[in-house]
């Protein structure tokens, strides 16, 4: 299926625990006080629905930028995809699936759409494995050339890096992965490398991967009822076999309410469940004795981060 490709396409298992950092370790990045300076002070809430652009792969998917488009009025999106596209593959011009997977009315090309100015909020979405977009793909100036012309086109925009996840058979362990690569990788060798670069700015952190990881916590915990294991968030193929990375409409709604609550500063409780997909239909909703748990869940993982930009 198409769809499966967005990941494979641009994943290659790195070896070891070094993931390139060869290659950030030579970079100038930020030092622990001036990063920790960047977030001393949390953005301002935004005023009404925001204009918000989307740039990456299948992690990003159609579905969930559609979910919150529904859950506050006056929000909408662009966005463009690629098969497990890297930054540095959509800054090349040359994204794996560009012509299949933008086949829809939100879609808009990236520099021209960044110049144009007209959004509020730029979504970055690196390609996972995050250990080889960092070996592989130029990861931390990929992030930084797109946060360049998002601040040329708007001086006043707001540059977000989403932090995804990997595969549930990751050998290391998923939660593993996780945990330790929030600091490794997103932070240490994307975030700090990048904004340290002139003209870059602060560059502000959706941690999907992290309320992904407190949420499957919760579930495996007994403290989410109705949900039981983790792959009762992942989308399963024509076979019904579990997908190790791609997330079903549960998790959608998840990475949606993430998305609504770093953007938004404004906890997702009480945001209704019951959402169309990007293809008109219903999506499957959280059980409902969830809903609430989880909300909070999110809200409690959002604000745990200064890195966000949402006061805690």
């Amino acid at each position: 299926m198409e769809r499966r490709k967005l990941i494979w396409a641009g994943a290659l298992l790195a070896a070891g625990t070094g993931f390139g950092l060869w290659r950030a370790r030579g970079a100038r990045k930020l030092d622990d006080a001036a990063f920790a300076a960047r977030y001393a002070t949390p953005l301002d809430p935004p005023e009404g629905g925001m204009s918000v652009y989307h740039l990456g792969h299948s992690l990003v998917g159609r579905d969930m930028p559609v979910m919150l488009d529904q859950l506050v009025a006056g929000h909408s999106h662009a966005s463009q995809l690629g098969w497990g596209a890297s930054l540095n593959q959509h800054r090349q011009g040359d994204v794996p699936g560009l012509a299949e997977e933008n086949t829809h009315p939100n879609h808009r090309a990236p520099t021209e759409a960044l110049g144009s100015g007209a959004y509020d909020a730029v979504v970055l979405t690196e390609m996972v494995e995050i250990r080889d977009a960092i070996r592989y793909h130029d990861s931390a100036q990929a992030l930084a050339h797109w946060a360049r012309v998002a601040r040329a086109g708007n001086p006043d925009v707001r540059v977000y890096l989403y932090e995804t996840w990997h595969r549930l058979d990751d050998p290391e362990g998923w939660l593993a992965r996780v945990d330790g690569d929030l600091t490794a990788a997103w932070q240490d060798a994307l975030m700090r490398v990048a904004m340290a670069q002139e003209g870059v700015g602060t560059i502000y952190l959706i941690p999907g991967g992290q309320v992904l990881a407190a949420v499957i916590r919760a579930i495996e915990g007994g403290k989410l009822p109705g949900l039981t294991r983790r792959t009762e968030l992942f989308a399963r193929d024509a076979a019904g076999g579990v997908d190790p990375i791609h997330l079903n409409d549960l998790g959608a709604y998840i990475i949606a309410i993430t998305h609504f609550s770093t953007l938004y500063h404004q906890s997702p409780e009480g945001l209704p469940w019951a959402l169309l997909r990007a293809d008109g239909q219903p999506a499957v909703p959280l059980p409902k004795a969830s809903v609430a748990p989880l909300q909070r869940l999110v809200w409690q993982v959002v604000t745990r981060y200064a890195s966000t930009g949402v006061a805690g």
